[in-house]
């Protein structure tokens, strides 16, 4: 079974540990879900961005926490 997990990052790339820590996720939309309930937690604990992966396998990012960005 697959595991959808986030890469925490300041907007420079360099990785951080998040303010609310996350689980391994086995579907892609309970971790899209999951960021969703929780980005402002994150953004205020210094994440400035995520990036998804699927196992090893990079989904997508990196994705701007910061809601004027995310907006545009």
């Amino acid at each position: 079974m697959a595991a959808w997990t986030w890469r925490f990052e300041t907007a420079d790339g360099t990785e951080v540990q998040p303010a609310v820590r996350p689980e391994e996720f086995t579907t892609q939309g309970d971790a899209e879900s999951w960021i969703g309930e929780n980005w402002k937690a994150l953004l205020d604990g210094g994440a400035d961005q995520v990036w998804l992966f699927e196992d090893a396998k990079e989904i997508y990012g990196p994705m701007s926490l910061h809601a004027d960005e995310a907006t545009a």
